[in-house]
């Protein structure tokens, strides 16, 4: 019985049936001395009492047992997802304080994720004002600078200033949008559409949108993998990830390395892996790559705004995959992405 699998509720059974078959045996060896023979009646008097105590114990612990039992039940139920389960608590004694300490502690959770909820909305709804309320503003200034760059062809000094301030409005409208993502995907109100895609049409995408970055700065963007896996996902939040990860090897490669985007399939997973022969990372930052904001004091990339990586992990996550950087520094670094795929199609 599950009840016996409780090596303290089996010690006490075995205990007690040691001490009554104890005192089976010294009320015989106490009637052979006094009366000079064995007393059958005391002998089975003393049995009976003997397994009376057993059979009550047993149906105190099997009580004890069910309750427990049904208390891990409703522990189990919450677990799942059901925040009305609750224990019954509704006699006396310290099992059923605790278990009105247990059903304390689920309301407080309950409270707990009722405000985290409304505070991302808040969070959300706020950034997502800020960041509607920037974009005007920036349209203007980007107008603005445009007509300073016209009016100004002659005059290097004006030029080399509207081209920087080119720079830190992409780099201000960029960090408004990301913010906008994160903001998004912690509330949760971004919806995953998924559809089957050709992975390796996709991948193709992610190259062609960074074709001529990598020219320019004399880098190169290799693909390899089978042109048939296909699998469910979110085609352009999915190659909003990629393509995170790919700027991010970009930004860290100089002129003559290269970046490497390869896919496979292994049973029910699909891998994708982006990998650079680039400058690595140091091994104390490989935990916080993914932090918000988080910038290395090796790193020498004055443009990039720490939000690249996270909201490519919480798309990723967001798709049921895990992701995991390997790097050494001077050797490159390899982001790799795992998808469980139940029933991916192979053409």
């Amino acid at each position: 019985m599950k009840m016996f699998a409780n090596k303290h509720i089996k010690h006490f059974f075995n205990s007690i049936t040691g001490v009554l078959l104890f005192f089976l045996l010294l009320s015989q060896l106490a009637s052979r001395y006094l009366y000079g023979r064995y007393s059958v009646c005391l002998f089975l008097l003393s049995l009976v009492l003997a397994g009376s105590i057993l059979f009550i114990c047993f149906l105190y612990f099997r009580r004890e047992n069910e309750i427990m039992e049904t208390a891990a039940d409703r522990i189990s139920s919450y677990l799942d997802g059901d925040t009305d389960a609750r224990i019954a608590c509704d006699e006396e004694g310290e099992l059923y304080r605790m278990f009105h300490m247990v059903n304390t502690l689920a309301a407080v959770l309950n409270a707990h994720a009722a405000n985290e909820l409304k505070e991302k909305q808040f969070l959300k709804d706020t950034i997502s004002d800020i960041s509607h309320q920037l974009k005007t503003p920036l349209a203007a200034l980007n107008i603005y600078n445009g007509l300073l760059q016209d009016e100004a062809e002659d005059i290097p000094s004006v030029q080399e200033f509207t081209r920087l301030s080119e720079q830190e409005l992409d780099r201000i409208e960029t960090l408004v949008q990301n913010l906008l993502k994160i903001t998004k995907l912690d509330a949760g109100s971004i919806v995953i559409k998924k559809s089957m895609e050709n992975v390796a049409d996709m991948m193709k995408d992610v190259e062609l949108h960074f074709a001529y970055r990598a020219r320019q700065e004399g880098k190169e963007i290799t693909l390899s993998g089978s042109d048939d896996i296909q699998f469910l996902c979110d085609r352009d939040w999915l190659m909003e990830a990629i393509d995170n990860i790919v700027k991010n090897a970009l930004d860290h490669t100089e002129a003559g390395e290269s970046i490497l985007i390869e896919w496979k399939h292994f049973m029910s997973v699909v891998q994708i892996v982006i990998k650079d022969n680039g400058k690595g990372i140091h091994s104390e930052d490989l935990h916080h790559i993914f932090k918000r904001f988080y910038r290395s004091r090796f790193s020498k990339d004055t443009q990039g705004i720490g939000l690249g990586l996270p909201i490519a992990k919480a798309v990723i996550e967001e798709h049921n995959g895990t992701i995991k950087v390997d790097s050494e520094p001077g050797k490159g670094t390899a982001f790799v992405i795992n998808f469980l795929n139940s029933d991916p199609y192979l053409a």
